[in-house]
């Protein structure tokens, strides 16, 4: 994934975040591992339907779930839901900064 970086904030988690903009947030000092991580429009109802998920505090509005414990999804249901996010943030950045992305990928 192009341009990813990845920050402490709140002094507790850790952020993933392409071109400053999250994509994913992991509660690193929580046991069992909480975070959350932005869903397609279409999938959000589901995904906060699902055991251990909920719509994700101050981001539920731009379509975030939260997650109670890593664990909830399979390794590879979890790549598909990271790569999701990183796209949908991607997507809304300034298309020059989506065009130097694409440049370094």
């Amino acid at each position: 994934m192009p341009g990813v970086t990845q920050d402490i904030k709140w002094e507790k988690d850790l952020c993933f975040c392409v071109a400053e903009k999250m994509f994913l947030v992991l509660g690193f000092e929580e046991n069992p591992i909480t975070g959350s991580f932005k869903v397609p429009d279409e999938e959000f109802d589901a995904f906060c339907e699902r055991e251990g998920f909920a719509p994700a505090p101050y981001l539920a509005r731009y379509k975030w779930v939260a997650f109670d414990n890593l664990n909830r999804l399979q390794q590879q249901e979890w790549q598909q839901c990271i790569n999701k996010s990183y796209n949908l943030v991607r997507a809304k950045l300034p298309k020059k900064k989506q065009q130097e992305l694409e440049r370094i990928s």
